[in-house]
């Protein structure tokens, strides 16, 4: 699939709204110059301003991530723009809640692609956007991927277990960091970013979280990217974060950051509007115990939150550290 999107020519014309100097924009910017394409370059996402630029110069190919499309979506005007023009919109970097693609792929049609990668370069698989209806919330599959349990062996179709590749592309290492290396491979060679999820049945791939981003209250692990989904598309939310802060009892418990759209008010009624809504979608261990709200959360220019920094400001007096 990869091959196909990136087999672009003189008639190609990319939205890159973000910096170009993260990997993936990156390759595609320099495939559309290559073939003697048109860039369109912003220097900072506002989802008026790139989906008018669509429009205008009739963009084909756009890169995005989750928190672009959300952001789209909840534009009171957003079926004023013509995005008929789109043939491809490429999107990875974070996983991306299923109502947020459904409701894009209603909107531009079957357009979005997906790939699941790290910069560690040890696999990757992809997904079309046909192939994730009949799949919805799957990155695709590949033949190299392996759902690994805390014992070492592998998980049966549809448990949740680690995600580790065949080492068939490259043998990374963590740049003076042997130990974290060696966490990051098993003993037949394979490796691992960290990342959870499972397989179905035909072999597609989900994403459940990162390993490290889990949390584990009173014993019971909860993947914070669940009640991430839920929150993420209220209205009154810009953008969120749901992580493990220390609890005397329980070791940690659920708590959302919360930067606010334009026009919304920190209150403690919304924060309980919030959990409320939270709990109305998933079981209640799951959602927040309470929110506390940010001017802004700490995202790297590609769109991945920055969730050790985040937990830091929670965790640097605590007496146990998870």
């Amino acid at each position: 699939m990869l091959r196909r999107l990136y087999a672009w020519d003189e008639d190609a014309v990319f939205l890159c709204p973000s910096p170009l100097y993260h990997a993936g924009p990156l390759n595609f910017a320099m495939v559309t110059h290559r073939s003697g394409g048109t860039l369109v370059l912003m220097r900072d996402f506002e989802a008026p301003e790139a989906l008018e630029a669509i429009g205008r110069h009739r963009v084909n190919k756009a890169w995005l991530v989750p928190t672009m499309m959300i952001r789209m979506l909840k534009l009171p005007d957003r079926e004023r723009f013509d995005t008929s023009s789109l043939t491809h919109a490429i999107h990875t970097a974070a996983p991306c809640p299923q109502d947020t693609k459904r409701a894009m792929i209603e909107w531009w049609g079957p357009v979005l692609y997906e790939f699941y990668a790290a910069t560690e370069g040890n696999g990757l698989t992809a997904i079309t956007p046909q192939e994730w209806l009949a799949h919805p919330g799957s990155v695709g599959r590949s033949p190299d991927v392996r759902i690994v349990g805390e014992d070492g062996q592998l998980m049966p179709t549809g448990e949740v277990g680690v995600i580790y590749f065949a080492s068939a592309w490259t043998q990374f290492e963590y740049h003076n960091d042997p130990a974290k290396t060696a966490e990051a491979r098993d003993s037949q060679g394979w490796t691992t970013i960290g990342d959870i999820g499972y397989l179905d049945a035909d072999g597609y791939l989900y994403l459940t979280d990162r390993k490290t981003h889990m949390i584990i209250a009173g014993g019971v692990n909860i993947y914070p990217q669940e009640a991430e989904n839920v929150l993420a598309v209220h209205p009154a939310v810009e953008d969120v974060a749901v992580i493990g802060v220390p609890h005397p009892e329980y070791g940690e418990e659920v708590k959302a950051v919360v930067q606010l759209g334009a026009g919304e008010t920190a209150s403690d009624t919304l924060a309980a509007e919030l959990i409320a809504h939270c709990q109305s979608q998933l079981a209640r261990y799951k959602c927040p115990r309470s929110v506390d709200f940010v001017e802004q959360l700490p995202r790297m220019p590609n769109g991945k939150l920055l969730k050790r920094d985040l937990r830091a400001r929670y965790w640097t007096n605590a007496k146990v550290r998870i």
